[in-house]
């Protein structure tokens, strides 16, 4: 075994791993001179025509469609070679973005100019690494069952490793000798060369020290953010509990104590105060389901994000188209802010949109849950209003997650959220509905 290969790849036979290295390195090939390198070349051009018009337009797509090919570029790393490459792209900024604030968004972003040398570089790195990686077995299997036999017809050399003339010093039996050898050592090179390819694009793709020291910045802002929002939280709660349940407790308790004493003198006023103090039980209990369902809802926990999503929806005062798409479920906290996010965004719909109908959209891409909260109302929301979108941002920030709003007047608004996570637990079918 060797210490370049994956774990799960060394449970996998000869062959299979063979077999591994040959579709990953023509994969690499085909992505550094089929795909990077004419990305590169688009993305330049497009750049070069922004003064025309043109460019504003065009930059943007072939930026992002480049951005897509690394990100596939991190996730193939990591997967085949175990080498970790986290994305230092510049969340998206919220609101809406027009084309030169966009274009503004993408080329600001140093990760973009890092993209671009990448497609630049990996044209000859990623062709010479990538058929390292992938044709060294095939190329050993030429020697052992190609070679031999076809020289003997037409005087043929077995490629590089020596020329015509050397081919009898070499002989019939060594050149089968050492194209078995070949075959022999190429699977665990071709792994370090395809590590080795994963590891140049760690030193082009990773987040760089000024990328680190701001991530730094952003995850101590949020944790602030986070401790003052959970301080503010435990304050309701404990208002909650002292203002509601716990009020009515005490008086349950009293009037328990009251039907006591006057049990045998008025059993008629006993029986009147036992009455009130099952009404301020029940009340009591209400309103501790009610806390507790602020805090975690039971069927969020025991349904998911669908199920919870789906029950609010029939609670609130206006239809709500409910499309949900998901093969598994995220971590509960992913879950509980995704949902406590939808919830306060219904909120502020009933509140203050004058909708006559809204819609809830959720979807994961494979790396983050997309979540798109959208109403026919009024329009004109603005997270700096004070209407309660600037703590759903809060509340995404926690999980790096980013929260755009589209809301021009007259409508409709539509806020998308979206969520860094994976899945578990899969699911054998999603499912759509209205409530």
């Amino acid at each position: 075994m060797n210490e370049h290969e994956r774990p799960a790849d060394r449970r996998r036979g000869f062959a299979e791993r063979a077999f591994l290295n040959f579709v990953r390195g023509l994969v690499q090939v085909v992505v550094a001179c089929a795909v990077g390198l004419p990305l590169f070349i688009l993305t330049v051009l497009s750049i070069l025509l922004i003064p025309l018009g043109a460019g504003v337009f065009l930059t943007p797509v072939a930026v992002l469609a480049l951005r897509g090919v690394t990100n596939q570029q991190r996730l193939w790393a990591a997967d085949w070679s175990g080498v970790r490459i986290p994305a230092p792209h510049r969340p998206r900024p919220s609101g809406r973005l027009g084309p030169w604030r966009r274009l503004g968004w993408l080329l600001g972003d140093p990760a973009t100019w890092r993209d671009l040398l990448w497609a630049l570089l990996n044209a000859p790195l990623g062709l010479v690494l990538g058929v390292l990686g992938g044709g060294l077995t095939v190329y050993g299997l030429e020697g052992v069952l190609v070679a031999p036999w076809l020289a003997q017809v037409i005087d043929y050399g077995w490629g590089p490793f020596w020329m015509l003339d050397d081919w009898g010093a070499l002989g019939f039996a060594g050149t089968i000798v050492l194209g078995a050898a070949l075959v022999a050592v190429s699977v665990p090179a071709g792994t370090a060369f395809l590590k080795g390819h994963a590891l140049f694009c760690r030193s082009l793709l990773a987040p760089t020290r000024g990328a680190l020291a701001a991530r730094v910045e952003r995850l101590t802002e949020t944790r602030s953010e986070t401790v003052d929002a959970s301080a503010a939280e435990l304050r309701r709660i404990e208002r909650d509990l002292h203002d509601g349940a716990q009020a009515r407790l005490v008086a349950l308790s009293m009037n328990i104590g009251l039907a006591e004493e006057m049990l045998k003198h008025d059993p008629e006023t006993a029986a009147k105060l036992l009455a009130e103090a099952r009404e301020a039980g029940g009340t009591a209990l209400t309103e501790l389901r009610d806390l507790v369902r602020g805090i975690h809802p039971p069927v969020l926990a025991e349904r998911g994000l669908e199920g919870a999503v789906a029950a609010l929806a029939l609670t609130l005062p206006l239809p709500v188209d409910v499309r949900i798409g998901l093969p598994g479920r995220a971590d509960a906290p992913v879950e509980s802010a995704a949902y406590f996010a939808v919830a306060e965004t219904l909120a502020n719909v009933v509140k203050h949109s004058a909708a006559r109908r809204a819609w809830v959209q959720v979807e994961h891409d494979g790396a983050r849950l997309l979540v798109i909260v959208g109403d026919d109302g009024t329009g004109g929301a603005d997270p700096a209003g004070g209407s309660g979108l600037r703590g759903i941002e809060r509340r995404l920030a926690a999980f790096d997650g980013t929260m755009a709003v589209t809301s021009p007047t007259g409508g409709p608004t539509v806020v998308t959220m979206e969520l860094p996570c994976a899945l578990s637990s899969p699911r054998t079918s999603p499912s759509s509905g209205t409530a």
